[in-house]
Parts: structure tokens; sequence; C-alpha cells
């Protein structure tokens, strides 16, 4: 049964997932569907937002080679699989899979939101550290940052627990202690939908109904107006011992969903002055690494601009609401307009650095990245308008040249990075590998592989097509037609 409930709720969780995939795609049968790999990468490439290697086609050693490279970027991601092995998820073994797919669920999903509770809360259990400075942290009331601290000093599972018992506790007689039995008589559900758009349920109609009912209006309430997915049903749930992971999983969704209510005023100010105090720590710091590595090499000036990133990219997690509020400046208020402000003058600071980075890079290595640079705008800028064929055509000419022009020298600069020996005399590194393999990733992934000038040629060669043939019925139309009603039909099939 529990095998089952799993199968059933994880199947439909990444389908929920997979729906925002390009190209969508979806799971009919999960053991089966897993063993290709590509559906594992996809699921993995839309939770992490990046491009994940792949093998193209559907045989024994595509799919394993696929497998592994989702295994891989688990692992990278200091994920731990135990006793899950390629050969098991290509045979379909089903405890095998399920146990992928918690570990993936748990990490990407509920543990990132878990994360998110704690850090809004400055808590480092949950591996986020806070750049708040004391003067922000005075702003709050003694009494409530003492009492939230100590709640939110939990691991992930208990956070989304503790969230679950906060939202229910709202509703007297409903108790919540654990992800099994507690939510069985639906309640527990139907508490949390009140709490999160109060008046979609009675719950005290709700008290005088079966488990059933309950389960059931739950579910339909939660994906007809909160769009949630429906992951679970009665049946699943309504059970002596229903299983844990899967309603962890559903109930998931529902602090998904209060992340993305709007905000309070008094909320969203209080964390516009976190945020405020966070990005004027972060200044300072910076100023600080600039100063105390100006006489370092390029090579240690890299490593503590990446150390000093990696922290950056984790401590700004927790602010990412405040920071990327999509309003208008006219709609912000002074505060938010003052984060706003200082967010992009640190960004300002930190790419101003990136590019000063580049141009320290040892030679020859400096060239190929200017290189790099060049090709890759070229690359990014738009294409001509191809609604004028007459006009786009110089342009497309004019772009081919450049473009060839940059490409004469791809060979020479990759027999030179590939060459290249990263140590100086007396044997330490000159650049930190991972810029080494950045910058031949770009000129494989990016640059090779891209086809830049055949696409151009193509789109060259289509204005050209079309700038003709519109000559060519310009042409005819010099000749005489005879009646009004030929030329109209002569223009309607034109």
């Amino acid at each position: 049964q529990r095998e089952f409930t799993q199968k059933k709720t994880f199947t439909s969780w990444i389908n929920s997932i997979l729906a925002k995939h390009t190209p969508p795609s979806v799971v009919s049968d999960l053991y089966t569907d897993i063993q290709q790999g590509h559906l594992l990468l996809d699921l993995l490439e839309v939770l992490s937002g990046q491009h994940l290697p792949r093998e193209k086609g559907f045989n024994t050693f595509q799919c394993r080679s696929n497998i592994e490279n989702a295994l891989t970027f688990l692992k990278s991601r200091s994920l731990k699989l135990i006793n899950i092995h390629v050969a098991d998820i290509i045979e379909g073994k089903p405890s095998i899979v399920l146990g992928l797919i918690w570990t993936i669920i748990f990490h990407f999903h509920i543990e990132e939101l878990a994360r998110t509770l704690a850090c809004t809360y400055n808590q480092p259990s949950l591996d986020c550290s806070s750049g708040v400075d004391s003067s922000a942290k005075a702003s709050r009331s003694a009494k409530k940052s003492a009492k939230i601290k100590e709640r939110w000093k939990v691991s992930a599972t208990k956070a989304l627990l503790l969230w679950a018992k906060e939202q229910c506790s709202l509703h007297s007689s409903i108790n919540v202690t654990d992800f099994k039995s507690s939510w069985r008589s639906g309640l527990a559900f139907l508490a949390i939908i009140q709490t999160l758009r109060p008046g979609l349920v009675d719950l005290e109609k709700a008290k005088a109904r079966s488990n059933k009912e309950n389960l059931k209006e739950a579910f339909r309430i939660a994906e007809l107006e909160l769009n949630i997915p429906r992951l679970l049903e009665p049946e699943d749930v309504d059970i002596m011992n229903p299983d844990e992971k899967s309603i962890m999983t559903y109930v998931a969704q529902f602090l998904q969903y209060s992340k993305n209510l709007p905000e309070s005023e008094a909320d969203m100010q209080e964390k516009v002055e976190e945020a405020l105090g966070w990005l004027a720590a972060q200044e300072k710091k910076f100023a600080k690494l600039l100063i105390d590595t100006e006489n370092e090499t390029y090579y240690q000036k890299c490593k503590e601009m990446m150390s000093f990133m990696e922290t950056f990219n984790q401590e700004k997690k927790p602010f990412l609401p405040a920071l990327s509020s999509k309003r208008s400046e006219a709609e912000l208020s002074e505060g938010q307009q003052q984060m706003r402000k200082e967010w992009d003058k640190m960004i300002s600071q930190i790419n101003e650095w990136k590019v000063k980075l580049d141009q320290m890079l040892p030679s020859p290595l400096e060239s190929i990245e200017a290189w790099l640079q060049e090709v890759e705008r070229l690359q990014a800028e738009d294409l001509p308008d191809l609604q004028d064929p007459f006009k786009a055509m110089p342009v497309f000419r004019e772009i081919i040249v450049i473009f060839k022009g940059l490409m004469d020298c791809f060979d020479s600069h990759l027999d030179t990075l590939q060459s290249f020996k990263n140590e100086d005399e007396n044997n330490m590194p000159l650049v930190l590998p991972e810029k080494l393999e950045e910058m031949k990733r770009r000129l494989f992934s990016n640059i090779r592989f891209t086809n830049a000038s055949t696409f151009l040629e193509y789109h060259y060669g289509l204005c050209s097509a079309i700038a003709n043939e519109v000559m060519l019925k310009l042409n005819i139309w010099d000749m005489k037609y005879g009646t009004k009603e030929s030329v109209e039909s002569l223009l309607e099939n034109w």
C-alpha cells in the first residue's frame, strides 16, 4: 500500500514539475519511464534551472550515460545517494526508484522551502548564515526575536511541521503532531486552506462530516482555488498509518503557495530593513576583500572572490522576494527604492571587479577571454527585422563577415587553451581550475556547437529569397491586367 501511494504521489508531483520543462514531458509509469534517463534529467533541469549534459538516443549505453549524469549532478549538490545505483534504476527497481525520487523531492522542494523559513529568521540551522548587521536585528523586538530563533532552530522536516501546526493553531481543536494520522480526518488540510484563503471552507460543518468527505473537499478546493496539484486521494490518507513522505510532499505545496502570497506592508517593510542591513554588511565585506587582496596574485584574488560569491549567493536567498519585486519604480516605497538602488550598486561593483579580474588573466588567456566575450556579444545581439528583407540583407552580410573573421581564431585559441600549463616557476597555480574549465566549456558548448555562421547564412538566404520573390512580383505587376476583378483576384492570391 505504501509503495503504491508513493508511486502515485511522486508521479503526480513529477508531472507538475515537468509541465514547466521546454518541451513539457509526462511520466506515465515511473518505474519504466525513468529507465531512459531523459525524464530524470528534465526534472533536475527544471528544479535546478541548469542545463545538464545528456545523450540524445535511447540505446542501453545512452540511457546509462543519462542516468549517470543525473546521479553525478545530485552528488555535486552534496546529496547522499545511499544504495542508489545506475543498474537498479535501469531495471526500474521500485524501492530504489522511489528512494531516489524522495531524495530529490526532499532536497529541491521540502528542504528549500524549509530553508527559506529558517533564513527568514536568521537561523543558521539549515545552512543559512545571515549577513544582517546588529542594527537591523535590533530593530525587531527582543521578545519576538528570541521566540523565533528558538522556534526555527530545527531540521527541514520539523520546520515544515511547525509551519503546519502554526496554520492549524488559529483554529481551535485542530492539532497536528506528525505527517501521518494527524491528517487522516482532513481537518488539518481544511484548516490550512482557511488560514491561507479565509472564507473558502466552513470548519464547523467539516467537523460533522466523515474523513473521506473532508479529504475530498480539501483536495478539490486546493486544486481549484489554490492551483495546488492533486497528489493524494482520500483513500491514501484515511487509513490507519498513512504514508509520511506522500503527505509531506503534498503539505509542502501549501507552504509554497503561502510564499507566493502578497505580504502585508508591515511584513514587507521589515524585510526591506533586513535586506538593507544585509546589503550594507556585504558592501563593507566586499570593500575589505578588495583592500586585503590588493597585493595578492591573480590566483589568490580569484580564490577570495569565489569564496565571497559562494557566501553572497547563499545569503541572498531569503531576501530575493523583496529584492526581485516586480513593481515599477513609482509603486515602490521609499525604503524599497533605496533597497533596489543599493542592490543595483552592489551588483555593479561585483560585475566591475569580475571584468577587472578577466583583464588580469595571465597571457595568453586574457586575449582568449576577450575573444570569447566578443563572440558571445555578437551571438547575443538581436537579429535584424525580417519584415524588411532589403534592409536586413546588408546587416546579415556584415555580421557574417565579422563572425567568420572571429572564428578564424577558433583553432589557435582552442590549441592554446588545451596546452596551457597552469603553474608558475614555483609550481603554483596561475588560474583557478574552475576558470579554465569555464573557458573551455564556453569555447565548446557556446561557440563550437552553436553553428552560428550557418544560422546567420540561413537567415541571409531567407531574406534574399523573400526579396527576390518580392522583386519578381513587382516586376510582373508592371504589366496590364485588364479588369478590376482580375486584379483583385491576383492580389488575393498574392
